[in-house]
């Protein structure tokens, strides 16, 4: 991937230069707080280099799913505040409630050198994620008329051929940020040369969402450990009866090929032995612990229990590569929380120890971050769930290969 030291040559120096940024700045909101900024951090030293060369610097980006209007509940003002704050006190930031059109135009004209503009919600516009590119062009043409230069940052949307992610950086010189470069570095040694033993803990609602990196990863890594809503699929499929806890009927027989491919190949699947289940999903439902091959029909399952928390701690102790990606249970509610607790705490300590620990965005970064951790108790945070799924799996991201020289 093009670079922006290469970017830099290309425009003669990013000083006075327009650099159009795609951050990923998709941050979970509660009204007009952000409960938490991970993303917002994470998008802060490219701004700030770019900055700090002398780039005019316009960072675009999304807020959940608008449906190609404008939804002030999807406005990204109060992101551009907490970038604010974030950024150093000498970088002036403003922001314009339009993301194409002769206020965003006008905003980016009055942009001093080492200053940054925030751009509204991307998806405010329907050209952002039309499916072809003939719907995405005049929209792409428009966000790269504002810019000299592009800089792609965000890895968590690098795996959607969308207009600001795939289109813009077709029309205009174009560079990978410091982030996206990180990313991928890091999904680059977990899927060609990971130090092992590797153990990959997989969780969260749905095998389904995961049918394909589990695919994948079985030729790639020694042990599986397997958590969350998507257990009860693997424990099904081996003839258990899990109550009415989530379950996929529709995928038990291919995990049942999961299981017979890893037995073949020598990679250990670890399940839990013991799951706590509640007579509801609420957090004030009554709930026991039971074991997982005896759990009580009219029971669901939210959490691995503590005979299944020393096993999966006790199968990453020697681990040299760790991979997290979904919570064990559903960890927002305290009482299913001790599962994800655990193996947070585990991948903390093989930081500790040497080991390569990665978590994989989403609810797993969410999760760590809830329960006090920092980015330095680990490897890496991925800024990228669904991104670093599919790079895991061999995909093709277009975010990723438009920036190819």
């Amino acid at each position: 991937m093009r670079t922006i030291d290469q970017l830099s040559d290309d425009l003669g120096g990013l000083a006075g230069r327009t650099v159009l940024v795609r951050s990923d700045l998709n941050v979970p909101l509660d009204g007009q707080e952000i409960t938490d900024d991970g993303r917002v951090r994470a998008s802060v030293p490219t701004i700030e280099r770019l900055a700090r060369e002398g780039a005019r610097v316009v960072v675009c980006a999304h807020l959940g799913r608008p449906k190609g209007a404008p939804e002030a509940k999807y406005s990204l003002a109060p992101v551009a505040t907490r970038l604010d704050e974030l950024l150093d006190d000498d970088i002036t930031v403003s922001f314009v409630e339009e993301t194409v059109g002769d206020r965003a135009t006008a905003a980016v004209e009055a942009l001093g050198d080492g200053d940054v503009l925030v751009l509204e919600n991307l998806r405010f516009n329907p050209g952002e994620t039309a499916k072809t590119d003939e719907e995405r062009a005049d929209f792409a043409q428009a966000l790269a008329g504002l810019a000299d230069g592009f800089v792609s940052d965000g890895f968590g949307v690098v795996h959607r051929a969308q207009a600001s992610v795939y289109d813009v950086p077709r029309l205009l010189p174009h560079a990978a940020g410091g982030l996206v470069v990180s990313e991928v570095e890091v999904m680059r040694t977990l899927r060609e040369d990971p130090r092992r033993p590797y153990a990959v803990i997989l969780g969260g609602a749905k095998v389904s969402d995961k049918l394909g990196v589990i695919e994948s990863l079985i030729a790639v890594a020694d042990r599986l450990l397997i958590g969350g809503g998507m257990v009860f699929t693997f424990l099904k499929a081996q003839g258990h009866e899990v109550g009415t806890s989530l379950l996929e009927e529709d995928q038990v027989e291919t995990v049942k090929g999961y299981l017979e491919t890893a037995a073949e190949r020598g990679v250990e699947i670890v399940l839990p032995t013991d799951v706590v289940v509640a007579d509801s999903f609420s957090a004030d439902a009554a709930h026991e612990v039971v074991p997982a091959d005896g759990m009580p029909a009219d029971r669901m399952g939210l959490d691995i229990g503590p005979d299944s928390e020393e096993l999966f701690v006790g199968r990453l102790a020697d681990a040299q590569t760790i991979f997290w990606n979904g919570p064990m249970g559903a960890f927002e509610m305290a009482p299913f929380a001790s599962g994800t607790k655990a193996v947070a705490q585990a991948l903390v300590d093989r930081t500790s120890a040497g080991a390569l620990t990665v978590v994989g965005g989403g609810d797993s970064a969410a999760a760590v971050r809830d329960f006090g951790h920092t980015e330095d108790d680990f490897g890496h945070i991925s800024t990228g769930g669904g991104a670093s799924l599919e790079y895991l799996e061999g995909k093709d991201l277009p975010g990723l290969s438009v920036l190819e020289d």
